[in-house]
């Protein structure tokens, strides 16, 4: 593999000294940008673009051309999970993804095997190595999966939902049943992510979309757990440096120290999350990522810049910030407004760096090594 030129991410989310913020955008590779949709149309439709190396690869170095990003993140699905395990993921138009096969049994659930991600799910870790080829050092290379809350919420329900009628069902009238799955779903993600790793991912994600839909006993029982589960089946070293691992759930920032605890590198926050507060809660433990509001990138120039600077000044000086959105960029964004968010962080964090750190001596100061 090439050595890494712009580590600063990796470095970030160790609390390590950097010269400037980084940044990345959750769904940073998507519909915003018309080069992906013209790559999209070349696909035919979105599994086949997932499911092919080389056009997965292609979308994923997309925003890179275009933007100064400190990260590249696997362009892929949080469902190729569910869908290894036989339940037959299909996407409808106005729809989202759906199962066809979703589980509604003992019997169903029973049956359930913890796919080979190298038999299986081979496509993504072709795609993950062509990347980091493709690369060439430039950023690190970002791979995630699902929590097996949120991947569970998917595979009962069949589909999207708006108020988790059948996962609660089961949760609250069958929990060992429910605990069942999701541990089968965390085996899964184990696998799924250290193959990833040993393909070439530099950190991984895990992204936990539905998880703020419980209440804080249920999202301890059902979701956390089996994160933390995650965290400590992880391989944590590859390449001769660590392996970053970030935990985001979604409207989680009630249980920020009780995710910080997980042994995990970094926490994503959304946007309800008050960023110097949260930094507060979890002291040095982790590092955190986010939070800026997808919308404010509806907003004129001038306006993505003040909110840039509100959120840098709200974290405060020193590493252990990865500047992110709070949740997935929107496709209606017009991307020279994103190219302005990018810039913006870059520009007005150095001021937040531009100091000297205690433990490198007097005169030395933070220097990027790109």
């Amino acid at each position: 593999m090439s050595p890494l030129h712009n580590d600063r991410f990796l470095r970030a989310l160790l609390r390590e000294p950097v010269d400037q913020t980084p940044v990345w955008m959750m769904r940073q590779a998507g519909r915003y940008l018309p080069e992906y949709r013209a790559t999209r149309a070349k696909a035919g439709d979105f599994l086949t673009l997932c499911q092919t190396p080389e056009l997965a690869c292609e979308v994923t170095l997309q925003p890179l051309a275009r933007y100064a990003l400190d990260a590249a993140i696997l362009f892929s699905d949080i469902l190729t999970i569910p869908d290894a395990m036989g339940l037959g993921l299909y996407f409808s138009e106005g729809e989202g993804p759906r199962f066809q096969r979703p589980l509604r049994t003992a019997a169903d659930i029973a049956k359930l095997g913890v796919p080979d991600p190298l038999e299986k799910l081979r496509y993504v870790m072709d795609a993950v190595s062509l990347i980091r080829r493709e690369l060439n050092g430039r950023v690190p290379l970002i791979g995630f999966s699902g929590s097996p809350w949120t991947l569970a919420t998917y595979m009962v329900e069949g589909g999207s939902s708006k108020n988790f009628r059948i996962i609660k069902s089961l949760m609250f009238d069958q929990p060992d049943l429910l605990h069942q799955l999701l541990d089968k779903t965390a085996q899964a993600v184990i696998a799924y992510l250290n193959a990833q790793i040993q393909a070439g991912a530099q950190a991984v994600m895990i992204f936990d979309t539905w998880g703020g839909v419980l209440s804080p006993r249920d999202y301890q029982a059902f979701s956390l757990h089996y994160m933390q589960q995650i965290v400590a089946g992880l391989q944590r070293e590859n390449e001769g440096r660590r392996v970053p691992v970030i935990l985001f759930t979604k409207d989680g920032g009630a249980w920020l120290e009780s995710m910080a605890n997980t042994g995990c590198d970094a926490l994503g926050l959304d946007w309800t999350c008050d960023l110097k507060q949260a930094r507060q809660r979890v002291g040095d433990k982790v590092a955190l990522q986010g939070n800026m509001d997808p919308c404010v990138l509806y907003a004129q120039p001038v306006r993505i810049r003040q909110e840039v600077g509100d959120i840098l000044a709200s974290y405060g000086a020193g590493s252990g910030h990865v500047f992110n959105l709070g949740h997935g960029i929107h496709p209606e964004v017009n991307p020279e407004h994103a190219g302005v968010f990018i810039d913006a962080v870059h520009e007005l964090s150095r001021a937040y760096h531009a100091q000297t750190d205690p433990g490198l001596g007097d005169n030395q100061r933070f220097y990027s090594v790109s």
